[in-house]
């Protein structure tokens, strides 16, 4: 095991902090992350189970101590507790944590944290019944809710609800999620809808600004600075006299790309050195040409920090997206 961190690229920047899809399938159809017909990959084209604990192992020896496990929704994949477990026993790993929709939580919360989850993020988007399945096309709220309830129960070290608002959808929802989230003495962020993917609405008519959030916000709660980071790209008020959290992750109105430590690993074991960017190495013919030699892999990712690029540029106003793969293809 290596003493200090070796991932650093062009630019300086440490990676530490790595974001792994394990599945594109998801069981909701969120408006600002997929097509309500999305077309999945065939099983022969997406990591084994064994492979993305490969994968992670390798990072972890090149001094990656944060992994997130993603999807598509990761807990719809057949056995991924197996991956859970494999990787939460891994010397010099810090924090594993997952991003997951909620909806298998209510039977899997305890065994992900007796697997060695530290944190949980879980993506609600509407606390209205009605509006929550019109979002998630698909979408039970209160089976979410249940979800969450059980792994509070489960006793993660922290717990983040996840939320995108958007123009005219759920934007008069913010002041209800906060207090939703001090109620339950968890965290929330808000996130910018994301020009990924090719959707059945223009971004630019339902992005809300993180800026007009937080003032919103302030105008209804004494929100106080935070220094406080969890290793991500989310900047964090402090909600005066509760134990709640409110981050803001903001790649519109913030570029957040000057103090970035991390990569993402797609389900076809695609690196990608940036979310809004393309620049990316095919691990995934590494792996199944080297099945006993880490060697060429570990090459290939050290390379890798060469073409990270500086930053990404999103543009709302832009006909086309940004980049044209889907969230749930990168990894949410």
């Amino acid at each position: 095991m290596l003493n200090q961190p070796t991932l650093v690229d062009q630019f300086g920047r440490t990676v530490d902090y790595i974001r792994l899809s394990i599945t594109d399938r998801c069981d909701f159809r969120c408006v600002y992350c997929m097509s309500e017909d999305m077309t999945f990959l065939p099983r022969d084209e997406v990591l084994s189970l064994e492979e993305c604990a490969r994968l992670i192992k390798i990072f972890v020896h090149l001094g990656v101590s944060k992994v997130r496990i993603t999807g598509g929704e990761p807990l719809v994949r057949k056995n991924a507790l197996w991956l859970f477990e494999e990787v939460g026993k891994l010397d010099g790993l810090n924090e594993l944590v997952l991003t997951t929709n909620g909806s298998q939580l209510e039977k899997q919360a305890a065994a992900l944290k007796s697997a060695g989850v530290k944190r949980i993020n879980i993506s609600i988007d509407s606390l209205q019944a009605e509006r929550f399945k019109k979002i998630t096309r698909t979408g039970d709220l209160n089976k979410v809710l249940t979800g969450l309830q059980a792994s509070i129960d489960a006793g993660f070290d922290g717990i983040k609800i996840n939320t995108v608002l958007m123009r005219g959808s759920n934007d008069d929802e913010a002041a209800d999620l906060v207090q939703f989230a001090i109620d339950q003495k968890i965290d929330i962020s808000f996130i910018e809808e994301m020009p990924l993917g090719e959707v059945d609405h223009t971004r630019e008519s339902t992005f809300v600004s993180n800026a007009d959030t937080l003032k919103l916000l302030q105008s209804k709660y004494s929100l106080l600075p935070s220094t406080e980071t969890t290793g991500g790209p989310a900047r964090y008020w402090r909600v005066a006299n509760t134990k709640t959290k409110v981050g803001f992750i903001s790649p519109h109105s913030h570029n957040f790309c000057e103090s970035c430590n991390r990569v993402r690993i797609t389900c076809k074991g695609e690196l990608y050195l940036c979310l809004g960017q393309e620049d990316k190495i095919d691990l995934m013919p590494l792996l199944r040409e080297f099945p006993d030699d880490d060697a060429p892999i570990i090459t290939a990712i050290l390379n890798s920090m060469r073409i990270k690029p500086k930053g990404h540029d999103f543009d709302l106003r832009r006909a086309q997206p940004a980049v044209i793969r889907f969230m749930s293809h990168t990894g949410g």
